[in-house]
């Protein structure tokens, strides 16, 4: 019988293993115009985290005692869609489960990508590349010859945004992370400067790094990082604020950066952004990050963990830090 992970009961505070159970469920008949995949890889995300609190946000909240949702890759296994056969690879959003039944609407056909797993569409071919692009050069709007900071930079979308910064002309580019293993690898796909942002205060660190200054901030952490970035950009820098994992667990409100009236001071712009209202420069991300990929200019990783059961396990990991690049869990 299909299998899915569904929330056993809603956090407070950071997640356990115990917000979650594994359930299975029948397999029912297909009605006409669906399709029924059997999931290869599913996404974990850190905004994932926000669905399990029962407040209005961007997405709806996930519902206690129902399947969780995320983005996965599948092949379809029975089919009553025109379009769509037997065999075919999808991208869809009914992951957290062996199988999915799903409208053809809400499936979208990929083909199987030359030489790499079918979860690039989940990675570096789908939603983080388009987050760092759109992050960068629309929201940020980065310049040639600028500096830029990353935070999360060893994450999937912080790795990828500091290596387009690169490839886009940005003179310097510095990237933070939790642990030593991970500055180097930061400096290994091409950041100029990482520093391990739990072994000093982000801002002495940052400063160091960046003497001249930083012009664009891409945003992924908030917090700490926030406020020592407000205070190293230069005269009219930009702040795209892509997430803000160090609030994700608070129990409470968290107080905003000390150092705000530096937006004026410094004519700053900091611009929140979804990547849902973005999907029209899909047509314009991937031939070109699928360029870099084949010319080798650009790297990107990913942490596989082994079986539906793990999900739960990869989502805590995930919040924790323990992943780098983008993780994924393989069914």
């Amino acid at each position: 019988m299909p299998r899915q992970i569904v929330l056993a009961a809603r956090p407070s505070g950071a997640p356990t293993a115990d917000n979650f159970a594994m359930t299975e469920t029948e397999r029912t008949d297909l009605a006409e115009g669906q399709v029924r995949v059997r999931n290869l890889f599913i996404s974990v995300d850190p905004y994932m985290r926000g669905r399990m609190n029962d407040v209005k946000s961007y997405v709806p909240p996930f519902q206690v005692g129902e399947p969780l949702e995320g983005q996965a890759v599948g092949t379809v296994i029975e089919s009553r869609v025109p379009d769509l056969a037997e065999g075919d690879l999808v991208l869809h959003m009914l992951g957290w489960r062996d199988e999915a039944v799903l409208a053809a609407a809400q499936a979208r056909k990929v083909e199987p990508p030359q030489g790499m797993s079918p979860s690039v569409y989940l990675g570096v071919l789908g939603g983080t590349s388009l987050t760092a692009y759109v992050g960068l050069l629309d929201i940020a709007e980065l310049k040639p010859g600028e500096t830029v900071f990353v935070s999360g930079a060893a994450g999937a979308v912080g790795s990828i945004a500091g290596q387009i910064a690169k490839l886009k002309g940005a003179a310097r580019v510095i990237g933070s992370a939790g642990s030593d293993e991970k500055v180097r690898w930061l400096r290994e796909i091409g950041f100029d400067a990482a520093f391990n942002y739990k072994t000093a205060p982000v801002f002495n660190q940052l400063r160091e790094a960046a003497p001249q200054g930083i012009d664009v901030y891409f945003d992924n952490v908030g917090g700490e990082h926030l406020e020592a970035a407000l205070s190293v950009l230069n005269l009219h820098g930009r702040v795209a604020l892509c997430g803000a994992i160090a609030h994700y667990n608070a129990t409470e409100p968290p107080p905003g950066p000390r150092n705000l009236g530096l937006a004026i001071s410094k004519r700053l712009t900091l611009r929140g952004f979804l990547v849902f209202d973005h999907a029209a420069r899909n047509k314009d991300m991937i031939p070109e990050i699928t360029g870099w990929l084949r010319e080798g200019k650009l790297q990107h990783a990913e942490t596989v963990v082994e079986g539906l059961d793990q999900a739960p396990q990869a989502f805590l990991d995930l919040l924790g830090g323990a992943n780098t690049g983008k993780m994924i869990v393989r069914l």
